[in-house]
């Protein structure tokens, strides 16, 4: 038995489910776009039961505003969120065959839109279960590059050519068949370096990229 199932993870917050796991979805979110000008949690389930008695609503804001989880501000999000000027909603929806600790993020940042469904599976852990619609189960623990590209024969082998370190997985979908876009979810082993970045954002079949990085002794 490990050091972390006897104490438990490091956190400010109630529940390791509604309070923890909330606020590592809600982080990914910040660290594939940054601090969103415009966000809307749709909780399903248990979170939506329960999101206010267990701190799941300070969890989610403090998640997108970059907060870490072991960080005394996370009680304070309502504040700092109001300091950021953050336009924030929280909505009950059935969002389908899931678990029951799930929420889909809908975040808007400079004319740029992004939803993030994941679900808080237990002692803190989640699963990023769709990026943009497009399915994938993700930790959140392995950097991620999500990247928006043209449907074109020779757009995937050219993508994954720039990419120098170890490739974990990889989800592939056509998101817009009339406009042949394709979103392309790639987890890494390593962080992606400034070269990857940059020979990714040279291809011309790349419309956009967005880089999660995993910082040395992060706290998730």
């Amino acid at each position: 038995m490990g050091l972390l199932e006897v104490s438990g993870p490091v956190m400010t917050g109630p529940s390791s489910s509604h309070t923890l796991g909330a606020l590592k979805i809600a982080r990914f979110v910040y660290k594939l776009m940054g601090i969103p000008e415009h966000v809307v949690f749709a909780m399903h389930g248990s979170f939506a039961l329960t999101y206010r008695g267990h701190g799941t609503d300070r969890a989610l804001l403090a998640g997108v505003l970059g907060i870490k989880p072991d960080s005394p501000d996370v009680k304070e999000a309502y504040n700092i969120a109001k300091m950021y000027g953050l336009q924030y909603e929280f909505e009950v929806q059935d969002l389908g065959d899931v678990h029951p600790n799930t929420v889909l993020i809908k975040a808007w940042k400079d004319n740029i839109y992004n939803e993030i469904e994941g679900s808080s599976i237990g002692g803190g852990a989640i699963k990023i279960t769709k990026i943009n619609g497009v399915e994938c189960q993700l930790t959140g623990d392995f950097p991620t590059l999500v990247i928006v590209n043209k449907d074109k024969p020779g757009a995937l082998k050219d993508i994954l050519d720039c990419i120098k370190t170890n490739i974990a997985n990889v989800y592939l979908r056509r998101i817009n068949a009339l406009q042949a876009i394709a979103l392309t979810i790639i987890e890494l082993d390593e962080n992606a370096s400034d070269d990857v970045l940059k020979c990714l954002k040279n291809l011309n079949n790349v419309l956009e990229v967005y880089n999660v990085r995993i910082e040395e002794g992060e706290v998730m």
